[in-house]
């Protein structure tokens, strides 16, 4: 989810629950699912590769960095990011589980977002946390939470507990890659990656400069691994893209920006 503005004269194809399909006037295969104030999706109906989301990105930079073939979104809306690995996996390695909650968000990614069924490209109605608890030990190789309730991430699914059993099913080389929308000072991201920090070897973090550097309100990517991260490959990655550029928060940085921070825990 990303907290852009409203665009200004978009057209609304369909309004359901709360969700709102617009057509892009500047892109007209573009589609943005709106839920609230926020946009929720995004899709290009004639290329599944673009992202418009810089956070999405990130992410992409992450599974496509490790060379990750067991995927699961915690968090699917219109599964923007799971069509476009599922688009530039040639070799059909790739097998990815979209864990959706909101069973009306995949009806509107069907019927509006041109979402269809794909080999190697599951889309389940479950509580993410729960459906992750059900893994084998090690049995994912990226781990992507993009969940909102409002602009939050749910606690239930960032807390020292849940992250815990993120660890148990994420694979020795495998990775935690959380989306935390926040502002100054940043405590959601600080109490997040203090949690990581618990049960993963190595946590660093993906935004925008300022963001970072808590300017500003914006999209953090945390990623987070049991050993060594393409830091360096992150990082050049990120600082290519000409859209918004992206600027890496090395271990040390994050240890310095959550020391002292507690975790969430469940029941607090």
């Amino acid at each position: 989810m990303s907290p852009r503005q409203r665009r200004s004269g978009p057209e609304i194809l369909a309004e359901h629950d709360g969700l709102i399909v617009q057509r892009d006037p500047d892109r007209p295969s573009g589609r943005l699912l709106r839920q609230g104030e926020m946009d929720a999706s995004y899709i290009d109906l004639a290329d599944p590769r673009h992202l418009e989301f810089d956070y999405l990105r990130r992410m992409r930079d992450v599974v496509e960095a490790l060379r990750a073939r067991r995927i699961v979104h915690v968090g699917g809306a219109g599964c923007a990011l799971a069509r476009t690995l599922h688009a530039t996996d040639r070799e059909g390695v790739r097998r990815q589980d979209v864990v959706e909650v909101d069973e009306a968000v995949v009806e509107v990614a069907r019927e509006h977002l041109g979402l269809r069924r794909a080999p190697g490209l599951k889309v389940r109605i479950a509580d993410g946390r729960a459906w992750v608890a059900g893994r084998h030990d090690g049995s994912i190789d990226a781990l992507l939470v993009d969940a909102f309730v409002g602009a939050r991430v749910p606690r239930h699914l960032a807390t020292v507990e849940a992250l815990r059993d993120y660890a148990r099913a994420v694979a020795p080389g495998g990775v935690v890659a959380i989306n935390v929308v926040d502002s100054p000072p940043m405590d959601d991201v600080r109490a997040i990656a203090s949690g990581l920090r618990e049960s993963f070897a190595v946590v660093t973090a993906l935004a925008a400069g300022p963001v970072l550097r808590a300017k500003r309100q914006g999209n953090v990517v945390l990623v987070a691994g049991h050993g060594p991260l393409p830091l360096e490959r992150l990082r050049v990655r990120g600082a290519a893209d000409g859209r918004s550029p992206a600027q890496l928060a090395v271990p040390e940085e994050v240890a310095l920006l959550c020391r002292g921070v507690p975790p969430w825990q469940d029941g607090a």
